[in-house]
């Protein structure tokens, strides 16, 4: 087929797919718009690589930066910002940052180990630009309806990053396709390498699942049919690229993803609280040590060398080249400073050094940069995010058991690649996850409270909040049954 009738039928058909996923039964903010672009650049590209703007003579590029993206990131931060000022008399902003504490004070040491750093106006550039994603996921959850708001950001996102990507792999080989280090081919779409792609993939298809599940379910859903259509097709898409970018961490981290929502779907496991957390706990291991000690046989299976295609040379040689191991090289500051050199003088004979820019592992990425501490601080909000994500789903196990399983990905995800760093759609959607945990626990997602399959309370449940001194207590009423919970504490009954 000519390239230029294939981008007309894939401009027509993602109009299509808008035109058939519409649902004027629910109305969302339009600054909705605002993470939906941000997603868009930050799942493919840069807006410079996109333009084709080259950096002036004499740039350097990882210290400098792009002009062009400096001013589109401050922009999208600057407008964001403004419309969280206007919506702060709802106060739900307040209460999601107070009952995300751990959060917050990550941020605030990122910030203040950048006086560390070696390169500290870079540190400082790198952490303005990190806020990004806080803001971004604080305009979804503080939507009027959230929870429309997160479905039309996937749906608005995959329509456009998806079969684009399927586009310029088959069709314009120069922009779709590429080589790894070793030589080989792989397909990039709409990113620069396979797992970036499979990243947005496995984002993007683990909502739509999900989505398309529920709309298969909820037979009174209004324009079922034609959502059905539009979800079954962004499904099929994400499906074909997962094969496609042939990322073995993304096609696994998928699979655990799936496994975990439809297992919690399960009536013999949603009403039993011991047999979600053996679950999780099941989940994790199996990620954890498959991907590190399973062997030649298990990583064959996923497309891996019996060392993770050199990841654990890469760990070998990062570790031990940290100056300072309990506060690190400073916020996302390793590979720009004296440090990354000692890697390169380590891995003499690797496939370029010189060009590695993290570690493929999230955790020991955070030790390089921030140190024990920042380690520590990690696993404490991945530990908190689990318990909030818990705790909404005994509120709403659909909700809840989607967002279980993103806290979970995040976890093995970082296991073989880097995404607790900023901006990283991991690292997004993790805190996503948590936040909207939050807002299901405070009341903030109206669309029902799921006490078991087919049962549900509307929108026009009472939600009577009441502050006290030592934190927001929340009573749901339910056809005239109340039942107090507490936010932030996990004291609720899982069967009401």
């Amino acid at each position: 087929m000519n390239p230029s009738l294939a981008s007309l039928i894939c401009v027509c058909g993602t109009a299509g797919l808008f035109y058939l996923n519409r649902d004027d039964s629910v109305r969302t903010s339009k600054a909705l718009w605002l993470p939906v672009i941000y997603l868009w650049i930050v799942g493919s590209r840069s807006l410079s690589t996109w333009l084709g703007v080259a950096p002036a003579n004499g740039t350097n590029v990882q210290l400098d930066g792009s002009p062009v993206d400096a001013l589109f990131f401050g922009l999208l931060l600057g407008v964001a910002i403004i419309v969280l000022f206007f919506r702060s008399k709802s106060k739900a902003i307040g209460t999601l940052l107070t009952t995300n504490w751990l959060i917050l004070i990550y941020f605030l040491y990122c910030l203040v180990s950048i006086s560390w750093a070696y390169y500290p106006d870079v540190g400082l550039k790198r952490w303005i630009k990190s806020i990004d994603d806080l803001v971004m996921v604080l305009l979804i959850v503080t939507d009027d309806e959230p929870l429309a708001a997160f479905k039309r950001l996937i749906s608005r996102v995959g329509f456009v990053l998806l079969p684009a990507s399927i586009l310029f792999i088959k069709y314009y080989g120069d922009l779709g396709r590429g080589y790894d280090p070793s030589g080989g081919q792989m397909n990039t779409g709409v990113t620069t390498n396979k797992n970036s792609l499979g990243l947005i993939v496995l984002v993007v298809t683990l909502a739509t699942l999900w989505n398309f599940r529920g709309l298969l379910i909820n037979k009174d859903a209004p324009n079922r049919g034609r959502r059905l259509v539009a979800q079954g097709t962004l499904l099929a898409f994400g499906l074909v690229l997962l094969e496609m970018a042939d990322s073995a961490t993304c096609i696994a981290c998928f699979f655990l993803g799936a496994g975990l929502m439809f297992a919690t779907s399960l009536r013999a496991i949603r009403n039993r609280p011991g047999t979600v957390h053996a679950l999780c706990l099941g989940i994790l291991l199996i990620g954890g040590l498959a991907t590190l000690f399973a062997g030649s046989v298990v990583t064959g299976s996923l497309g891996r060398k019996s060392n993770l295609s050199g990841r654990t040379e890469i760990w070998a040689a990062v570790i031990p080249a940290v100056s300072n191991s309990i506060v690190g090289d400073g916020y996302d500051s390793f590979w720009i400073g004296p440090d990354e050199k000692k890697v390169v003088r380590s891995l003499v004979g690797w496939w370029h050094p010189e060009d590695l820019n993290e570690a493929h592992n999230g955790y020991i990425e955070t030790y390089l940069n921030l140190g024990w501490i920042g380690v520590c601080l990690i696993a404490l909000i991945l530990l908190s995010g689990y318990k909030r994500t818990i705790a909404a789903f005994r509120l709403d196990r659909t909700i809840g058991g989607m967002l279980l399983a993103y806290v979970v990905v995040a976890a093995v995800y970082n296991i073989t690649e880097s995404g607790f760093g900023s901006p990283h759609l991991m690292w997004f959607f993790l805190l996503l996850a948590i936040a909207g945990a939050t807002g299901v626990c405070a009341g903030f997602f109206g669309d029902g409270i799921h006490a078991s399959r087919g049962a549900a309370v509307t929108r026009k449940a009472a939600v009577d909040k009441r502050i006290s001194g030592s934190g927001t207590v929340i009573a749901v009423r339910n056809a005239g049954e109340y039942a107090p919970r507490i936010r932030g504490l996990s004291q609720m009954d899982p069967e009401r």
